[in-house]
C-alpha cells in the first residue's frame, strides 16, 4: 500500500474511532469542552423553573393552572425566537449565535432584581421570557454543533455526552433553588431533611417529631429570595460569555465531518426537502411531546410529593427529592446512555426508555402514595436520553439543512409552554390525574424510537 494511501487509511480509521476527529483529522475536543459549559448553564436555568412553579403558588397565591404561566413564558420564548436564532446561526456562524444567546441569558437573569421591586407576576414572566430567548439561541446552536464535532455515526453518543453536563445543571437547579427559595422551618440540616424524605418515601418510616398537620408544613416564601439564585446565575453566564469572546471556534459544517452510511447528503447534491424526510417530521412531534412531558412532570413534582398525606413532605424536601433524587438519576442516565449507545442503536434505546416511562406514569396516575412518588423519581432515569436522542435521530443525514432543521426542532420546545397549564387544570383537585398527559406523550415517543426514527433514503 502506498504511503499516501496508507496515511489516508490511518486517518479514516482514527476518525471512525474517535468522537471528536473530523474526516480530515481535525481535533474538535476543545470546542466540545467549551460548548458543554452552555449545556450546564441552561440545565440549571431550566430546573429552577420547577421550584419557581411551586414558589409562585405560595408567594403570589396562584392556582396550579395559573402557575403554568411560568413555563408558558419560558418555553414560549423558544417558539418566538427559534427561527431568528436559526437565521443568526446561518448568516453569522455558530460563535455569534452563542454570544447573542449568552447576552440575553445574563440580561434575563439580572432582571430579577428590579422584578422583585415591582413584585408582580408579569414582571417575573418578562425576565423569564428574555432569559429563555437567550437559551433558544444557545440550544439552536449548541445541539447541532455537537453533532458536527466528529463522525456522523457517533453524533447521538456525542450529544448524549454533552447532555450529561446539562443533567448536572438540572441537579443543581432544584437543589440550590430549594435551599435559597423555600424556608427551612425545622432545625435539621439539608442532608437530614433529604435522608428523612428518603425514609418516608422508600421505607414508609415516619418520625414522631414529624407528626405535623400538612397545612402547617407548607412554607410561605417571599419573592426577594429569588435574587440570590438568579444574580448568581447571571454572574456565571457573564464569565462564560467572556471565555467565548476570546475563544476560537471552528465553523464546522456537514461537508467537514465524516459521515456514516445513513447520510442523505448525496441525494440531489444535498438539496434535501426537510418536510419530505419522514424521520425528521416525526421527530418534530416526538420532541414536542417529550418537552411537554418533562416540563409537566418537573412543574408539578413538588405538588405531587407534598400532597401525599401518608409521607407529609415539606416543600424543601420535595425540592431535594427532585434535585438529589430525580435529577441525579437523570444525570446517571445521560452518562450511561452515551455509553450504551455504542452497543445499542439510539432508536431502540429510546423506544424502550419511553415504554418504561409509559408504565411508570400509569402507576403515578393510578396511585397517589409513596409508590407513586417512587415511580415519579424513577421516570427521570428513562427521560434522560430522550431529548438528545430525538434531536440526533431527527438530524440524521440532513447535510447542509442541519442548521435549518435544528432551529425547527428547537421550535418544538414550545410543548413545555402548553402541558403545565393543562396538567394544572386536570390535577386541580387530584394532582395524580394530571400525569395522564405525560403518559400519552411517552407512548408516542416509544413509537418514534422503534419505528418512526428509521431513515428512508
Amino acid at each position: 500500500m502506498p504511503v499516501t494511501q496508507k496515511r489516508k487509511y490511518t486517518m479514516t480509521q482514527k476518525a471512525q474511532s474517535s468522537l471528536f476527529i473530523g474526516k480530515n483529522g481535525e481535533n474538535y475536543l476543545f470546542p466540545f469542552i467549551l460548548i458543554t459549559s452552555l449545556f450546564f448553564l441552561w440545565g440549571f436555568a431550566h430546573s429552577l423553573l420547577d421550584v419557581l412553579n411551586k414558589h409562585f403558588q405560595d408567594s403570589l397565591h396562584l392556582t396550579k393552572a395559573q402557575s403554568g404561566a411560568v413555563q408558558a413564558a419560558a418555553y414560549g420564548a423558544y417558539f418566538l425566537m427559534a427561527i431568528p436564532a436559526g437565521i443568526v446561526a446561518r448568516k453569522f456562524g455558530f460563535k455569534k449565535g452563542i454570544l447573542v444567546g449568552l447576552t440575553l441569558f445574563a440580561t434575563g437573569a439580572f432582571w430579577f432584581v428590579p422584578a422583585v421591586g415591582i413584585n408582580t407576576f408579569w414582571a417575573f414572566l418578562i425576565g423569564l421570557l428574555v432569559l429563555f430567548a437567550g437559551l433558544t439561541f444557545l440550544e439552536t446552536v449548541a445541539n447541532p454543533y455537537t453533532t458536527l464535532l466528529g463522525p456522523a455515526d457517533k453524533a447521538a453518543s456525542r450529544i448524549n455526552l454533552a447532555q450529561t453536563f446539562n443533567a448536572l445543571g438540572w441537579i443543581m437547579g432544584p437543589l440550590i433553588g430549594s435551599i435559597l427559595i423555600f424556608k427551612n422551618n425545622s432545625n435539621q440540616s439539608i442532608l437530614e431533611l433529604f435522608i428523612q424524605a428518603l425514609k418516608k418515601v422508600f421505607l414508609g418510616l415516619k418520625d414522631i417529631s414529624d407528626s405535623i398537620p400538612l397545612e402547617d408544613i407548607k412554607a410561605h416564601t417571599e419573592n426577594s429570595a429569588l435574587i440570590a439564585p438568579y444574580v448568581g446565575l447571571g454572574i456565571m453566564v457573564l464569565l462564560v460569555l467572556a471565555m467565548f469572546i476570546f475563544a476560537k471556534l471552528p465553523e464546522v459544517n456537514a461537508a467537514t465531518i465524516s459521515h456514516g452510511e445513513s447520510s442523505l447528503e448525496s441525494n440531489a447534491n444535498g438539496n434535501i426537502v426537510l418536510f419530505k424526510q419522514r424521520h425528521f417530521v416525526l421527530a418534530l412531534v416526538a420532541q414536542f411531546l417529550y418537552v411537554a412531558a418533562q416540563t409537566g412532570i418537573g412543574s408539578f413534582f413538588i405538588n405531587y410529593t407534598i400532597e401525599v398525606k401518608e409521607v407529609q413532605l415539606s416543600e424543601i424536601q420535595g425540592g431535594l427529592l427532585l434535585g438529589l433524587g430525580g435529577m441525579l438519576l437523570f444525570a446517571i442516565g445521560r452518562f450511561s446512555g452515551s455509553m450504551i449507545m455504542k452497543k445499542v442503536k439510539p432508536g431502540i434505546l429510546l423506544g424502550f426508555c419511553a415504554l418504561a416511562n409509559t408504565l411508570l406514569m400509569l402507576v403515578v396516575t393510578q396511585v397517589h402514595n409513596r409508590f407513586g412518588v417512587m415511580a415519579l423519581i424513577a421516570s427521570y432515569l428513562f427521560m434522560s436520553i430522550m431529548f438528545p436522542s430525538i434531536f440526533a435521530l431527527g438530524l440524521t443525514g440532513l447535510g447542509e439543512k442541519t442548521k435549518t432543521a435544528a432551529s425547527i426542532l428547537i421550535l418544538t420546545i414550545v410543548g413545555g409552554a402548553i402541558a403545565p397549564a393543562f396538567m394544572g387544570w386536570i390535577g386541580a383537585e387530584k394532582m395524580n390525574l394530571g400525569f395522564v398527559i405525560p403518559l400519552v406523550c411517552f407512548l408516542y415517543i416509544s413509537f418514534y424510537g422503534f419505528v418512526g426514527s428509521k431513515v428512508r433514503n
